[in-house]
Order: C-alpha cells, then sequence, then structure tokens
C-alpha cells in the first residue's frame, strides 16, 4: 500500500487547524489540536503506521470527483457509479466565539443502496505513541497512550465498535439517508441531537466563509481562482493569533525519494509580509493588520543578547510567536513514498536572513497606505530593526532559499534591505516620524549602487545571484515587483530574458539551476520548478508589456494546479505536486500575478 500522491486532496480547516482529505474520502492528515501540534493522523506520510480516518462507499468501479461548495471551504467528495452514488462532506467549525473545536464528516446516498464501512484510526503524537479506545454511552473515547495526553472523541448517529485501536462502523444506507461522524476533543460532549446540531453547524459554516468571501474587492477574470487561492490563504491564517503559516503540513518531499523534507507548518517572516500584499490587494485589510499586530508583539519580545546576533527579528516563529522551534527526525514515519528523513521542527529558524528586514518594511508601508497608520511602538520598533541592520546589511547569510551550504552575499538579501531603508525613509517623511533620515539614505543609496556595479555581471547580460557568481536566480524577479529598477529597465529586460532562457521550461520556473551543478545549497538531489516563481515570472513579463505572453503562460500554470485549484510548492517533472501542501507562497504570487494581469487588460 502507498501513500495518495499529494495533488489527490483537498484541505478544510478551521483558522486552528487544518486537514487533508483524499479524492477516495480519508483524512490522510491532521495535526490536533492545533497546526503545529503532532499528528494524528499521518497516513500521507506513511500508509501503514501513520493512522487515517476513513468512510467508504462500497461502491463498484466508482469514479471520484472532489469540489467546494462555492465561496467557501466546504469540501465535497463524491463516489460515482452505475450502482449508486455517494458524497461525503467534509468541514471544521471555525474558531472564534468560544465554539468547540469539532471536525465533521457527514457521508450521504444520493441514489442507490449500498454498504458503508468507517474506520478512525488515530494515531497520536507522530505515530510514536499507542491508541487506546474506550467505549462510552456518549461515544468512543480515544487516548494517546504516550507523553502527550491527547484525547478525542468520535460521536455519531450510527453505532460505533471498538476495534483494538481503532473505531469503526458498518451500515447500509438508501436513498437520502445518511451517516454522521464529529470528532472533537474528549472534554466536550456529544450534542443531545446530533443531526440537528450538524445542520445548524453547516449553515454558520458555509455563512462565514461566504461572508469572509464576499469582502473581497477582486473581480477580474479569474475571480474564481482568485478567490480559492485566498480561501486557502486564510486557511492558513490563525484566528487566535494573526499568524499566516507557509502551509498546512510537514515532510512532504520536493523530491520523491529525497532529502528535502522540511516542517511549513510555521510562520515566516517573509511568507506571511507577502501574504499581507496578497490581502490588501483584494481588500482584507483586517487579516493584513492583524498579522502586522502578532509580528510586533514577536520583535517586542525578542531577548536583547539574542537581537545583537542574529537581529531583533526570527527568520520564522510558531503561530502562536513561540521561536523554540528545534528540528528533529522521525523515526517512526517512513516518508511520503519512502522520502526520508521526515523532519519537524526547523533549524533555519536560526539562520540568518538578512532580506526578511526588507518584506515587512514593505508591508507595513502598504498597510499604512491604505490608511491604517503605524503606531507609535510599531515605529520604535522599526528603528530598532534598521538600526541593527545599519551595521549588517552588508554581512553574508544564508538568504531566502535557505541554504545549508556555506553563506553568501546573495543579491536577494541585498535587494530586501534596500527596501527596508527606502520604505523606512518614505514612512519618516510622510508622516513626520522621528528617525535618521539622512543616515539611511545614504545606506539606501550605497546598496542601489552596489547592486549594479557588483551584481551585474556584463558578460553575461544579468544580476547574478550572489557576489563572485555567475548564476542567476529567480529571486531576482522581484526587482522590478519591489521597484527597485523599471520594468523596462534595459538591464531589467536583458535579465528577465535570461531567467527565461536558463531557468525556464515554457511556464515552469526552477529557482536557480541545479541541474548541471551549477549551485551548490548544501542538499543532495535535484528539485522540481517552484511555483512561486513562475508566478512571479509572469507578472514581470506583464509589466514588461508583453501582457499576451503573460496571460497565456498564466493560463498554462493554473492547469498544473490540482483538480480544486490548490498548489503545493513545486511541480515535479512528470507535473506532479511536490513539497508541502497547500503552499502559501504560490498562492499569494498567483493573486498578485491575477490582480497584475487583469489591471493590464482592463486598461
Amino acid at each position: 500500500m502507498t501513500e495518495t500522491p499529494i495533488e489527490n486532496h483537498g484541505i478544510i480547516g478551521d483558522l486552528a487547524t487544518t486537514a487533508l482529505v483524499t479524492l477516495d474520502g480519508t483524512i490522510d492528515h491532521l495535526c490536533w489540536p492545533r497546526f503545529d501540534s503532532p499528528s494524528v493522523f499521518a497516513s500521507l506520510l506513511d500508509s501503514e503506521r501513520g493512522g487515517a480516518f476513513a468512510i467508504t462507499p462500497e461502491l463498484p468501479q466508482a469514479r471520484h470527483r472532489q469540489l467546494y461548495l462555492p465561496d467557501t471551504n466546504v469540501l465535497l467528495t463524491r463516489f460515482l457509479s452505475e450502482h449508486g452514488v455517494a458524497e461525503i462532506s467534509d468541514f471544521m467549525v471555525p474558531q472564534g466565539a468560544g465554539a468547540p473545536q469539532r471536525l465533521v464528516r457527514r457521508i450521504k446516498a444520493i441514489r442507490g443502496e449500498f454498504r458503508v464501512t468507517m474506520r478512525c484510526a488515530p494515531r497520536f503524537d507522530y505515530a510514536r505513541a499507542g491508541t487506546h479506545c474506550v467505549a462510552e454511552e456518549n461515544g468512543v473515547v480515544m487516548r494517546s497512550t504516550g507523553a502527550d495526553a491527547t484525547r478525542l472523541r468520535l460521536c455519531a448517529n450510527v453505532p460505533l465498535r471498538v476495534e483494538d485501536d481503532a473505531v469503526a462502523a458498518d451500515l447500509r444506507l438508501g436513498p437520502g439517508e445518511n451517516a454522521l461522524f464529529v470528532l472533537q476533543d474528549a472534554a466536550t460532549e456529544c450534542e443531545a441531537d446530533l443531526d440537528a446540531w450538524a445542520v445548524g453547524a453547516f449553515k454558520h459554516c458555509t455563512n462565514f466563509w461566504r461572508d469572509w468571501t464576499d469582502r473581497s474587492t477582486y473581480r477580474g477574470r479569474w475571480r474564481h481562482t482568485v478567490n480559492r487561492s485566498a480561501l486557502t490563504l486564510k486557511l492558513l491564517t490563525s484566528a487566535g493569533h494573526g499568524s499566516i503559516l507557509a502551509a498546512a503540513t510537514f515532510g512532504l518531499p520536493e523530491r520523491i525519494g529525497g532529502e528535502r523534507n522540511w516542517d511549513y507548518r510555521y510562520t515566516w517572516i517573509r511568507d506571511g509580509a507577502f501574504a499581507v500584499y496578497a490581502f490588501l490587494r483584494l481588500g482584507h485589510r483586517a487579516e493584513a493588520e492583524a498579522f502586522m499586530g502578532w509580528l510586533g508583539t514577536c520583535v517586542a519580545h525578542r531577548e536583547e543578547d539574542d537581537a545583537e546576533r542574529n537581529g531583533p527579528l526570527h527568520v520564522l516563529y510558531g503561530y502562536d510567536g513561540r521561536t523554540d522551534l528545534p528540528e528533529t527526525v522521525l523515526d517512526s514515519l517512513r516518508g511520503h513514498q519512502r522520502s526520508a528523513p521526515v523532519r519537524v521542527g526547523n533549524a533555519a529558524h536560526d539562520q540568518l536572513q538578512l532580506d526578511i528586514y526588507g518584506e515587512p518594511m514593505d508591508a507595513v508601508y502598504l498597510v499604512d497606505k491604505s490608511g491604517h497608520m503605524v503606531p507609535w511602538y510599531a515605529w520604535e520598533g522599526i528603528v530598532r530593526n534598521l538600526t541593527w541592520l545599519e551595521e549588517h546589511w552588508n554581512e553574508p547569510d544564508e538568504g531566502i532559499w535557505e541554504v545549508r551550504g556555506s553563506r553568501r552575499h546573495f543579491l536577494h538579501s541585498r535587494l530586501m534591505c534596500w527596501v527596508a531603508f527606502d520604505r523606512g525613509v518614505r514612512l519618516a517623511v510622510k508622516r513626520s516620524l522621528p528617525a535618521p533620515i539622512e543616515r539611511w539614505r545614504s545606506i539606501r543609496d550605497a546598496i542601489r549602487t552596489e547592486i549594479h556595479t557588483q551584481f551585474w555581471n556584463e558578460a553575461r547580460g544579468y544580476f547574478v545571484q550572489s557576489l563572485d557568481s555567475e548564476a542567476i536566480d529567480a529571486s531576482c524577479l522581484l526587482m522590478p515587483l519591489v521597484r527597485f529598477i523599471s520594468p523596462t529597465d534595459p538591464r531589467w529586460l536583458s535579465t528577465l530574458e535570461a531567467v527565461g532562457r536558463e531557468l525556464t521550461d515554457d511556464s515552469l520556473v526552477f529557482r536557480y539551476a541545479t541541474r548541471d551543478g551549477a549551485n551548490d545549497d548544501g542538499l543532495d538531489g535535484l528539485e522540481g520548478t517552484f511555483n512561486m516563481c513562475s508566478f512571479w515570472y509572469v507578472e514581470c513579463l506583464a509589466r514588461a508589456g508583453d501582457v499576451e505572453q503573460a496571460r497565456y503562460l498564466f493560463d498554462k500554470m493554473l492547469g498544473y494546479g490540482n483538480h480544486l485549484g490548490l498548489f503545493a510548492e513545486e511541480t515535479g517533472p512528470a507535473g506532479d505536486q511536490l513539497g508541502n501542501f497547500p503552499q502559501a507562497f504560490t498562492h499569494l504570487a498567483l493573486i498578485s500575478a491575477a490582480h497584475y494581469l487583469d489591471r493590464c487588460l482592463r486598461d
């Protein structure tokens, strides 16, 4: 038995955690109760040991279809057979106002009569702990036998039975009949009238998501696609904190059978700042402002000795702002299609990545432009950040791609340091805020000069990835997007042509060249094309004036999404999804490209 391909999934969530649902109606990834809690179901990473929550209608030769109810994160999985039609609806109750955390699954017979089996087999603590199940009058309680002490209750409107370390049910459904299963914390009792409660919860959930989607100001050509990306970003947003996760999963490979398997259930400063751009472009100001408030809290709690060494900002944080995220390897899970090791935590939290001072500064600037003026406490934090950066902007670092080789002087890091000082100057002047403006201007201008003199390779005709390198890097695509250089500047057009020539397969863009050993990132093996870079490339083409080609490549890129319009981090050699899923970076870059393209076509 092998794991379900990464792309064959939909996602549901409650703004505190998420679950992945396969095309055959199995939940094979769920961390409970929070995004980065230990997994309860993880058969996506090990089909035998990981644990799963399966609902299976016995319909011979059934075809499987998945769809979302429009403008919601309520997922429907259908089984279509000559012997009958079944439909599973999956959703989680959005967190807030003290609502208990619940995952709701209902299977309904649309046509025909057929047998249904259900098996709920949690494997707690990343499958490192045993499972003990006890049938009670009010559902079945499943608890971990390990140190984590997680306890869940499964409620149902049909009889349940305990099978060793799992809960099972067998039943027959006729036309219009349904079976309902609700997973919740063991401290929460089952509802007395589960069916009536589920009807109300379903209506509340659909209304919640539709009300949120209706606030979007985007009315362009790709509205359905953009709304799905926005809904995905919202699923990765913490209701309680305002932080935005990089992805919903951990351990999914960037190359099948390889070692590039990371834990992305955290908030990267860079990714979160880019998500702010996306939310603002769609009119979702509340999410943008909540993230900036969360970030301000994180900066305020930075330890002084730590800040002196690696700066006032950490590269990434837990959703709740914690910084203790040690990277460990799990022996309990064999990895998706034997892609090992499976890691939790992320060692990048202790890296030096100087670009993370630029992305949030741009986000602050955009939030301020939208009407939410920078509060005094936030400005004090900005001044502290830039004061530290004055002394460190020209140091080597690990860069945006978090290389695990030696530190280098990366173009992207310099570019974002330029952004940090440029936006600092703009804000100080615009709002008459106290700051060493002339000093910041001097550093900003020095960085611009260095990029044009030290990172420009005249012989190659493009801006290089790092000092003393001849490699090109797709992160250079941000140069016109952050307004460092005109999108029609001859140097930029030459660089854009080089990206197309050296890093691009049709609409698919590699983040850097690894195919011929041109770039040592400290890891073995090759990787797929980077979906975020592909959408950056589209936007750069449009800004350079080639709008028709940009639209053509954008529409082609959309075809690499899965059946629900969801994207992982990378696209593999066979057009398959690779890396953690769904990936915020990809969806926010899609939103940005769609927004700009639509404006070009409208004008």
